[in-house]
C-alpha cells in the first residue's frame, strides 16, 4: 500500500500493528449471514474419504494402528496449566481449559496432518481411480502394492512451506511413491528439512520470505502437467481437510459431556500463518457444532497477515510488508506475510476476532505447559495461550464458569530433543526475568 495514512485513518488499529503492539480485534461482521463457497456435504465427503483410506494409513503408518488408520488428536483437560495461568494473570479463567493436541497427530505431528495429508490422499485416489483400476469399494491397502507404487511414481507432488505443511505433504506423498518436491523459505527449521530429505523428498531452499516462495513453487509446478501443486494460499482440498476437525471435535465434546449452547460457550484459540488451516478448522467447527463455538486467531505482532487482511477487508491483496513490518518471528509456522486467498473471504462472518502476540510470550507458555502438564509443543503451537486473557477481559460472556476454552496446539511432537531443550530453556529464562 502506498498510503498507509489512509489505512490508519480508516482502521486505527493498523497504527498499533505498525508499531508491533499486541492487539485484540473483534470482527464487526461476525455472525452475519453469508453465502459460503463450501458446504457441509463437502466435509462429510472428506470424512468418507478418510475412512476409505484408513486401511492404507494403518498399514503404511504403524503408529496409527491403535486408531485403525484414523488420524486424530486428543482433547486434553489442563487443570494444572489453568491453575498456574490464574496465578499469573489479573483476569482468571472461570471456565475449563483444554488443549486440542494436534501437536500429537500421527505422521507429521501437526495440524497440517489434516489438510496436507488429506489433499495427498485425494490426489492419490484420483490417480488410482482414473489411471489404475481402483474402485471406491476396494480395500485401499491395495495402494501399497508395487503396481500402484509404479503408477504413482509417474506423478509428482509439490508444495511450498515453512515447515509443517511440508512435513505432512512430503511424508505422505513420498510414502505413496510420488516424486515429491518441497520449496522452503529461510524461516524453515533445519530439522524439518533433514526429516524430509530422510524420507526421500527433494527440498529446494530459497533465501527469501515465505510469501515469495509460493509463487516460485507454483510456477515450477505449472511447467509439468504430471505434477500436483498443493497451494497453501488457495487450495479447496486443504481447506476441507482441515474442516473435518469439526466432526471429530464434536464427538470429543459429546464424549466429555461438554455442553455447547448460549449459556455454555466454547472458545477456540487457533494460531494463524497464512490462515488456511485455522480457517478450515473454523469453518468445520461453525458448520458442524454451530453458533455457540467461537474462534479467535492468534498471530505474531511482526506477521499479523490474516488480521491485517480481514480488518482492512483487503484480504490477500495486502501484505504485512505493505505497512512496514518485517515478517520475522520465532513462530516459523506463522511466518506468512500475505494471507490465504480463502481465509479472509470465508472467515468474514465466521471468525469472532483475532489477537497478536510478541514472540517471547510463546516461549513462556511453552515452558509452563511442559512444567505443569508435561506436554511438549513447538513455540508457535503455544500461541493460543496468549489470547485467553484478552478474550475473557474484552468479552465477559466468555468468562463464565460454564465456558470452555480450547487452545489448539498446532505442532511439536516431531521436534528433536535438542530443539525442545533449547526452547524450554528460553521459556524458563524469560519466566525468571
Amino acid at each position: 500500500m502506498d498510503n498507509t495514512q489512509t489505512l490508519t485513518d480508516q482502521y486505527p488499529q493498523v497504527k498499533e500493528m505498525m508499531a508491533k503492539k499486541p492487539i485484540f480485534w473483534k470482527n464487526p461482521d461476525y455472525g452475519k449471514s453469508a453465502d459460503l463457497p463450501f458446504s457441509k456435504e463437502e466435509i462429510f465427503d472428506a470424512v468418507a474419504r478418510w475412512d476409505r483410506f484408513a486401511p492404507f494409513i494403518e498399514a503404511a503408518f504403524p503408529e496409527t494402528a491403535n486408531m485403525h488408520g484414523i488420524i486424530e488428536s486428543p482433547l486434553i483437560r489442563l487443570d494444572k496449566m489453568k491453575q498456574l495461568f490464574n496465578q499469573d494473570h489479573q483476569t482468571a479463567i472461570a471456565g475449563s481449559l483444554f488443549l486440542k493436541a494436534d501437536s500429537q497427530l500421527p505422521i507429521s505431528g501437526s495440524i497440517k496432518s489434516r489438510g496436507g495429508i488429506y489433499e495427498v490422499l485425494k490426489f492419490a485416489e484420483h490417480v488410482a481411480l482414473t489411471k489404475g483400476n481402483l474402485k471406491p469399494t476396494d480395500n485401499y491397502a491395495i495402494l501399497r502394492s508395487p503396481k500402484y507404487k509404479q503408477l504413482f511414481a509417474q506423478y509428482g507432488v509439490m508444495v511450498a512451506s515453512t515447515g509443517n505443511l511440508a512435513l505432512s505433504v512430503g511424508i505422505a506423498a513420498s510414502t505413496f511413491g510420488f516424486k515429491t518436491t518441497v520449496y522452503m523459505s529461510r524461516d524453515a527449521k533445519e530439522w524439518k528439512k533433514a526429516k524430509l530429505r530422510a524420507n526421500g523428498v527433494n527440498v529446494v531452499e530459497l533465501d527469501t520470505d515465505f510469501s515469495s516462495v509460493i509463487p516460485k513453487a507454483r510456477e515450477a509446478a505449472a511447467k509439468d502437467d504430471q505434477i500436483h501443486f498443493i497451494d497453501d494460499e488457495g487450495s479447496r482440498d486443504l481447506f476441507i481437510g482441515y474442516a473435518v476437525a469439526g466432526v471429530r471435535l464434536k464427538k470429543q465434546l459429546d464424549d466429555l459431556n461438554i455442553k455447547v449452547d448460549q449459556n455454555h460457550p466454547v472458545v477456540v484459540y487457533l494460531p494463524a500463518g497464512v490462515g488456511g488451516s485455522p480457517s478450515g478448522v473454523t469453518f468445520g467447527l461453525k458448520t458442524i457444532i454451530g453458533e455457540n463455538i467461537h474462534a479467535i486467531f492468534c498471530e505474531p505482532t511482526h506477521v499479523p497477515s490474516v488480521t491485517l487482511g480481514m480488518m482492512t477487508k483487503l484480504n490477500n491483496e495486502i501484505s504485512v510488508f505493505d505497512i512496514g513490518l518485517d515478517g520475522k518471528t520465532a513462530a516459523d509456522g506463522l511466518a506468512g506475510g500475505r494471507p490465504s486467498r480463502i481465509a479472509g473471504k470465508v472467515m468474514r462472518t465466521l471468525l469472532f476476532g483475532s489477537t497478536t502476540f510478541q514472540d517471547p510470550t510463546i516461549y513462556k507458555y511453552e515452558a509452563q505447559l511442559m512444567d505443569t502438564e508435561h506436554i511438549t509443543v513447538e513455540p508457535s503451537a503455544a500461541a493460543g495461550f496468549t489470547a485467553i486473557e484478552r478474550a475473557i477481559t474484552e468479552v465477559p460472556d466468555f468468562n463464565s464458569e460454564n465456558a470452555t476454552h480450547i487452545v489448539w496446539a498446532t505442532g511439536g511432537s516431531m521436534m528433536p530433543e535438542s530443539e525442545r531443550r533449547v526452547d524450554h530453556a528460553k521459556g524458563e529464562a524469560l519466566l525468571k526475568s
